[in-house]
């Protein structure tokens, strides 16, 4: 994102907008994308969503910017799963070992049915069928996307008639600046412990505690390392609670440090991964003929925990017949 980048045009990509408010949001019929997303500042209405001007960039990127990944969101170790009774070998789209985000295929490089489309909101669906990318069951799955006052919600839901994965996310990159780095973004993280990862970036199946590590973000600080040093990096998952909350409740809280913007994000899921965009940048120009740049900006993806099905005691995405999957993610912004 360039410093100063405000509202943005999304005309090229054919975007359905909506506005409600100070807010407005470009939406993509491709990979329910949410392509631009508008919010007013102390210095006017600004872009706080990474994204492109070119439909062809969304497609050639990869890495997911404001796609509603899925079925499952993160990674599975291996792509090897037991659902139904029966083992099922998932697409291998990370380095030829592990399946993540669905898989080469996903819901994100999908082009979505536009169902409705008002001022304030947009419906989109999709069907995946029986055998996708791995998967078993045929899916029916929809995103609505939309605006109130002060926040954009994210609704989504799936159905199946086959015993299946269903663990969908939203990927938008956060930058509350509207340029630079995201590490001197001050963050809370609404939880008490975390699911640790070895070197392939698999759960290794603990749930830790946060206290005395650097994943500890229960009180709002700055995303960098704390004490100084280079910045590893986080790609991880916190433990929120072990099962899907009824209705939204307070996850995180992303403060922009020059901007004086705040982001809270609410939801019903049970797992908030945290990625700063260390694997950022990418080649293609951003909007507005921006350049990325690593630790550009960072993603809050609400979700079930990575890996779910190899760890009985996660919160886990297996999706029934007769039953419906349901995911409320909001995002709501205030000035600090």
């Amino acid at each position: 994102m360039t410093p100063g980048n405000k509202e943005g045009d999304a005309g090229s990509l054919d975007a359905l907008e909506i506005s409600k408010g100070g807010l407005s949001a470009s939406v993509l019929a491709y990979g329910a994308t949410l392509a631009n997303l508008i919010v007013p500042t102390r210095e006017g209405r600004q872009s706080v969503v990474l994204g492109f001007d070119d439909l062809e960039a969304y497609k050639s990127h990869g890495a997911f910017f404001g796609a509603i990944v899925g079925r499952s969101a993160n990674r599975i170790g291996g792509g090897k799963v037991a659902l139904g009774g029966q083992s099922h070998q998932l697409d291998l789209n990370e380095k030829g070992r592990t399946h993540l985000h669905g898989g080469a295929g996903g819901f994100f490089s999908r082009v979505w049915q536009v169902e409705e489309h008002n001022a304030e909101s947009v419906l989109l669906s999709l069907v995946s069928p029986d055998g996708d990318q791995g998967y078993p069951g045929e899916v029916h799955a929809t995103c609505r996307y939309m605006l109130g006052p002060d926040r954009l919600i994210i609704e989504l839901r799936a159905e199946t008639d086959r015993e299946t994965l269903v663990n969908m996310a939203g990927h938008a990159y956060f930058n509350l600046n509207g340029g630079g780095t995201v590490l001197d973004h001050r963050l809370m993280i609404q939880a008490g412990a975390y699911t640790p990862v070895g070197d392939d970036l698999i759960p290794t199946g603990e749930i830790r505690p946060l206290a005395g590590t650097a994943f500890d973000f229960r009180n709002l600080r700055p995303i960098r390392n704390e004490g100084g040093g280079l910045h590893s990096g986080y790609d991880d998952n916190f433990v929120l609670a072990m099962t899907p909350f009824g209705e939204p409740r307070l996850a995180a809280r992303l403060e922009g440090d020059r901007s004086g913007l705040a982001m809270e994000v609410w939801t019903t899921e049970p797992g908030l991964q945290l990625y700063d965009g260390g694997s950022l940048p990418v080649s293609e120009v951003l909007r507005g003929g921006g350049a990325s740049q690593r630790f550009g900006a960072v993603c809050l993806e609400a979700q079930r925990f990575p890996d779910a099905i190899h760890h009985p005691g996660f919160a886990g995405a297996v999706l029934r017949p007769g039953e419906t999957y349901l995911q409320v993610t909001e995002y709501r912004f205030a000035l600090t």
